[in-house]
C-alpha cells in the first residue's frame, strides 16, 4: 500500500499538469478561432482562383504551359505538419498519409524530393533518408501568400528543368473542431481534372462558406480572349494560381493544428482531474484505514491491561 506521503505528491503532481494543460487549451482556443476563421474566409477566394484556372486549362496556350504538361522526373511532396506536438495524431496522421501515397506509387526514395512545412514532418524524411530540398520551420499563425513564392518558384524551376514531374501537397484537411482528415492533393501538372477536384475540397457542403447554387453548377469550357501577351500573362498567372493553392494547404493545416491541440489539451485537463479524484479517494481509504488500525492498536492494548 502507498504511504499517505506519495498519493499526496501524486494528487499535487496532478493539479499542476491539469492547471498547465488547461492554460494551454485557453491559448490554442484562442488560436484556434482566429485560423479557423481566416481557413473558411480564404476558400472563397482559393475556389474562385482556382475555378478562373480550371475554365483557362481548355485553351490550347495554357495547355503548352510548362506546369500544365506532364513530365517524367521525380516527385515533390510539400508535407505540411506543426513544429510542436501536444496535438494528438495530427503530424502522424499527414505523415502516414504521406508514406502511403509513396508506398502506392511504388517511388524509392531517390525519386522523391521532400518540402517540409514544420519541423515533424521535415525531421521525420531527413531521418529516414529522403531528400529535403526546402524547410520552413517555426511557421506564423499569420503566414502570408508572399511568404511561400520561394517554394513556388523552386517547384517551377525543378518543373521546367524537367527534374521533377508531378507535385502533392499533404496536409490535415479542416473538416470541423473535432475532426481533420489527412489529405494528399495533386498539384502539378494542373490539369482540369485536378482543378475540379481541388475545388471540391476546398468548397463546403453547407454553412456560410459554401458556394451558393449559381456558382456549384457545372458548365462549358469558356473562350477567353487574353491581353496583350496570353504566354506572358500566364507565365505570370499559373505560379501565382499554384501559390494559392499551397497557401490555402497551409491555412486548413494551421486551423486544425489548433483545433487537435485544444481538444488535445482538454481531454489531458479531464484525464489529469479524474487522476486527481481517484488518488483523492486512494488517499482518504488509506488514511482511514490507518486511524482504524491506530484504534485497534489502542482499544487492544486497553484490553491487553485489563
Amino acid at each position: 500500500m502507498a504511504s499517505l506521503k506519495n498519493i499526496k505528491l501524486k494528487i499535487h503532481s496532478y493539479k499542476k499538469t491539469g492547471t498547465v494543460t488547461r492554460a494551454m487549451e485557453a491559448v490554442s482556443a484562442v488560436k484556434m478561432r482566429k485560423s479557423q476563421e481566416r481557413a473558411l474566409s480564404g476558400r472563397a477566394y482559393a475556389a474562385a482562383a482556382l475555378t478562373i484556372l480550371e475554365k483557362l486549362a481548355g485553351t490550347q496556350t495554357v495547355i503548352d504551359m510548362p506546369l500544365m504538361q506532364d513530365r517524367k522526373g521525380k516527385s515533390c511532396f510539400i508535407v505540411v505538419t506543426s513544429d510542436k506536438g501536444l496535438a494528438g495524431s495530427l503530424n502522424s496522421g499527414v505523415i502516414r498519409r504521406v508514406e502511403r501515397e509513396i508506398a502506392d506509387r511504388a517511388l524509392d526514395k531517390k525519386d522523391v524530393v521532400i518540402i517540409g512545412f514544420g519541423r515533424r514532418g521535415a525531421d521525420y524524411f531527413a531521418s529516414r533518408g529522403y531528400d529535403v530540398r526546402i524547410r520552413h520551420e517555426n511557421v506564423s499563425d499569420s503566414i502570408g501568400e508572399s511568404d511561400i513564392r520561394e517554394v513556388v518558384d523552386g517547384i517551377f524551376a525543378w518543373h521546367t528543368a524537367k527534374e521533377i514531374g508531378s507535385v502533392l501537397v499533404g496536409y490535415q484537411n479542416f473538416l470541423s473542431t473535432f475532426e481533420q482528415e489527412p489529405t494528399i492533393r495533386h498539384i502539378v501538372p494542373i490539369t482540369r481534372e485536378v482543378m475540379r477536384v481541388m475545388v471540391a475540397g476546398i468548397r463546403p457542403a453547407r454553412g456560410r462558406y459554401s458556394p451558393s447554387v449559381a456558382s456549384a453548377k457545372e458548365g462549358a469550357s469558356v473562350a477567353y480572349t487574353i491581353e496583350p501577351d496570353p504566354e506572358k500573362i500566364l507565365a505570370e498567372l499559373l505560379p501565382k494560381l499554384l501559390n494559392i493553392a499551397v497557401f490555402h494547404a497551409l491555412l486548413e493545416a494551421k486551423a486544425s493544428e489548433h483545433s487537435a491541440r485544444m481538444v488535445a489539451m482538454k481531454n489531458a485537463t479531464d484525464k489529469a482531474k479524474e487522476m486527481v479524484r481517484l488518488s483523492t479517494r486512494i488517499y482518504n481509504k488509506v488514511r482511514q484505514a490507518a486511524i482504524t488500525r491506530e484504534v485497534s492498536e489502542i482499544v487492544g492494548g486497553i484490553e491487553a491491561m485489563r
